[in-house]
């Protein structure tokens, strides 16, 4: 072998081995995204577990009284319903029209949410201000309550069966 191939040889080799590195790297970073994406799949197909589609479900009400959609604020309303004062379903969907036809804005801001599950039924008590006006800048008025409401798990949907508030909070 002649001394000028040699250092060629060694060349190529190392050239060739450097090769088959960086085919090997980026077969392992190709995997090893493969598997973080299979991962990431996974964990976003999972079902929410019951406390958070009913924490879910009080946030689409609230979103639907302020976007001023009665039939989404009422949807999981059971017809069955026992408000205030025996308040039933038809009884809350007037109370919110009147408010809403009062109103030109609403907001709603609900503070902490205290969900307690019992099997398929669950109480959830937060407090609520409410807010309406004419658009402006600031509200007309303003109330708070504190809201204590029952639940029961229906399939995989959550029905509001019972709702109790006091005004200004106590």
């Amino acid at each position: 072998m002649p001394c000028s191939t040699a250092p060629q040889q060694l060349a190529a080799y190392r050239h060739g081995w450097k090769r088959r590195s960086v085919m090997r790297s980026s077969i392992l970073r190709w995997q090893v995204g493969l598997v973080a994406f299979c991962v990431l799949l996974v964990a976003g197909c999972a079902k929410p577990g019951p406390e958070q589609r009913l924490r879910a479900t009080v946030e689409q009400m609230r979103a639907a009284i302020e976007a001023r959609d009665v039939r989404g604020a009422m949807a999981p309303v059971a017809e069955d319903f026992v408000g205030e004062h025996g308040m039933d379903a038809a009884g809350a969907r007037r109370l919110l029209q009147l408010q809403l036809l009062g109103h030109q804005a609403i907001g709603v801001t609900v503070g902490p949410v205290d969900v307690q599950m019992q099997g398929s039924t669950a109480t959830v008590r937060f407090s609520v201000l409410l807010t309406g006006g004419g658009g402006r800048w600031l509200p007309d008025q303003a109330q708070h309550y504190q809201v204590t409401t029952g639940w029961r798990l229906r399939g995989s949907d959550w029905e509001l069966y019972h709702a109790q508030w006091t005004a200004g909070g106590g």
